[in-house]
């Protein structure tokens, strides 16, 4: 067998590239009434066998089938049987070597993803999914990441038991606290948030639990094996491939009848092991590898997925349309994106916009790689610093206002702003800009060339990945007492809420989701990793205070702006230490708005701080105790004290009398460059 160097320079030369590259879109297993059709694309193979199960592990074999090879590397075979439900493998002769593998572009498989099952898709959408779409677009897209098991497993969600870690349990709409019948989880605690968009981790079939183990085992999932099917141990019968898929579109479903749109969280730049179906159909195609024979490792997890290769870009894009066309997924977030190439995300946006309309499908991903990779030819990395090269609707998590905000998240004791840092009032006010003026890029090694509108920035302070924000508080706090760090919490929550760019936030980070410290708690138990709904309703004051917060915002033109211009909408800025003030155009292009400008003060020292506010009736909206203050009328005077730790909002009603002529003008200026 070659070596992975080998390989490479085959799969670079031209004889390669001209004679099996396969532009069609019928890879894989095609099941209708008309008959079965079977498809594998394998260039280098001499021979392949088809193998049939009536069982998805287990048993032998009934019937072997010597697959035909077709033009540009594509073997196949076709019955006029409906082979719905039938499990298949195949036995691949390469170089003298032989392999048995499942199917890289299965649909379905079999528990653990060790065979791949022919299916008919039709026969797995549940009653009303033709019908199912997704909710109207709002204001502004408040996107919650949720774990399907995290979500559900702890006995206080009130969900029923054989339902808790499962797909299903996301069919239960109206669960509370223990079955209270008082306090709701769940569905009905996010509707009750404010939340607009879920997105859920890895949900694709991965390596790391095993389907057949105990319901404790426990992983976040980014460990793909089967690419386009959904992972078998949040459904209720994992060694049938048809559950799965049904009980999937069912979550769907049931969260779009709730009034949420779906993110899907993909991991396209690596998989499980290199011992993949990927490899062992086509060794060395879809990985990367170094010029002296070092195999690329920028993800850190043994391999690098080599997107920027024409098969393999296919693969991606076409599996993007296929969890979007099939399962109605209204989003992705890209893991690790800084590996893919910027060609191929732009790629990825335009398919969705052609098919879908633009900007209607979020698309985003962590702009970074763990390492160095092998990326080739003229390929870009979709990095940070690369931004500017990629398309105004791909966002991108920006860790710079993470960091600014609380500290930085690979140093766990650092602090930021609101924790004690000093001079980071400069960072802040790019923060709240989402770094969209020509002078805000972070002058670091990986960040820098230009974001084009707060439409590609992810506004954040904590995910699965690091501690939570609580931990993180606790860690940077030593000594503080609950009262102290719940302060501070709600101040972080404040700060970011009160940025540009699109919000995200860990699921249970509104009520001080602790995972005791642990910096990656990637397979650690699913009892420090569950989402502990009592302590939803323990700390519901905080639960509130993100509520009023992400109501409050919908509100708030000026922040919620994505346009080129946004970041122009925020003027007279005033730093001093410990202190970051400044005032935001509100005023929307349609003109009705509560209130036409709003004044944002930031205060992270320990000490009152008193602020002209300027004329005009000017209203109390957000304190650091209270963010649903707007709710009522809360008049604020000639100038307005901010007490320590906290965030104040003020909001000046519009048509009012103190509004100058100028105000006006620059007004109409600004409406006539937004439309």
């Amino acid at each position: 067998m070659k070596t992975a160097l080998e390989w490479k320079k085959y799969y670079l030369s031209l004889e390669f590239r001209g004679n099996f590259i396969y532009n069609k879109d019928d890879l894989g297993v095609s099941c209708t009434d008309s008959g079965t059709s079977f498809k594998l694309w394998s260039p280098s193979a001499d021979s392949v066998t088809l193998n049939l199960y009536h069982e998805g592990s287990g048993e032998e074999a009934f019937s072997h089938i010597v697959m035909d090879k077709e033009e540009k590397g594509v073997w196949h075979w076709s019955t006029d049987e409906k082979l719905h439900g039938v499990y298949y493998d195949f036995t691949i002769e390469i170089d003298g070597e032989i392999h048995d593998s499942a199917d890289p572009y299965a649909y379905a498989c079999g528990v653990n993803g060790r065979r791949s099952m022919a299916v008919d898709l039709d026969l797995t959408d549940p009653d009303g999914w033709e019908q199912d779409r997704a909710p109207a677009k709002g204001t502004e897209q408040i996107i919650y990441e949720l774990h399907v098991k995290e979500f559900s497993w702890d006995p206080s969600g009130g969900f029923p038991e054989k339902y808790r870690g499962k797909y299903k349990a996301f069919t239960c709409a109206d669960t509370t606290l223990y079955n209270d019948g008082v306090h709701p989880t769940g569905m009905k605690y996010m509707k009750d948030l404010g939340v607009t968009h879920v997105q859920i981790m890895p949900s694709y079939d991965y390596g790391s639990v095993n389907e057949e183990g105990k319901d404790t085992e426990f992983n976040w999932g980014y460990d793909p094996v089967n690419y386009n099917v959904p992972e078998g141990s949040y459904s209720t019968d994992p060694a049938h491939g048809e559950v799965r898929i049904r009980e999937m579109k069912e979550m769907i479903q049931a969260l779009h009848s709730q009034g949420f749109r779906v993110i899907m969280d993909v991991v396209y730049n690596h998989t499980y092991s290199l011992d993949s179906w990927f490899q062992r159909t086509a060794p060395w195609y879809f990985y990367r590898v170094f010029d002296d024979g070092r195999i690329s490792n920028g993800s850190a997890c043994g391999n690098d997925v080599a997107s920027e290769r024409e098969m393999c870009a296919k693969y991606i894009l076409e599996s993007v349309l296929y969890w979007t066309e099939e399962y109605h997924f209204d989003g992705f977030r890209f893991d690790l994106m800084g590996l893919l190439d910027v060609e191929l995300m732009n790629r990825i946006r335009n398919e969705l916009d052609l098919r879908y309309g633009k900007g209607e499908k979020i698309l985003f991903g962590e702009p970074w790689a763990a390492g160095e990779t092998a990326m080739e030819g003229d390929a870009v990395p979709a990095l940070k610093k690369n931004m500017a090269l990629l398309d105004e609707n791909i966002g991108m998590f920006c860790d710079d206002t993470r960091d600014a905000v609380k500290g930085s998240a690979l140093k766990i004791k650092r602090p930021g702003f609101i924790n004690g840092a000093r001079g980071k009032e400069e960072d802040i006010i790019k923060s709240a800009r989402a770094w969209c003026m020509p002078d805000d890029s972070p002058k670091t090694e990986e960040s820098g060339t230009g974001i084009k509108s707060p439409s590609q920035v992810i506004t954040y302070v904590s995910a699965h990945d690091n501690q939570t924000l609580w931990d993180k508080l606790t860690e940077t706090m030593p000594g503080a007492d609950e009262a102290d760090r719940m302060r501070l919490n709600r101040m972080a929550a404040a700060l970011y809420m009160t940025c540009q760019g699109s919000l995200f936030l860990l699921s249970g980070e509104e009520f001080a989701r602790t995972k005791g410290g642990l910096e990656d708690s990637y397979n650690a138990s699913i009892t420090l990793n569950r989402l502990d709904w009592e302590q939803a309703w323990k700390n519901r004051d905080l639960v509130e205070y993100y509520k009023g917060l992400i109501a409050l915002r919908s509100q708030l033109p000026g922040l919620c702006d994505k346009t080129p211009h946004a970041a122009e909408r925020i003027r007279d800025v005033k730093k001093s230490e410990g202190l970051v003030s400044f005032a935001v155009d509100n005023c929307s292009e349609e003109g009705r708005d509560r209130w036409d400008m709003l004044r944002i003060i930031y205060n992270s020292s320990s000490s009152v701080r008193i602020l002209p506010v300027g004329d005009g009736a000017w209203e109390i909206l957000c304190s650091g105790e209270d963010s649903s203050l707007w709710r009522t009328h809360n008049p604020a005077g000639k100038s307005i004290q901010i007490e320590p730790q906290s965030v104040l909002v003020l909001g000046r009603a519009s048509g009012d009398a103190g509004t100058t002529e100028t105000d006006i003008e620059e007004t109409q200026e600004r409406q006539i460059r937004w439309a």
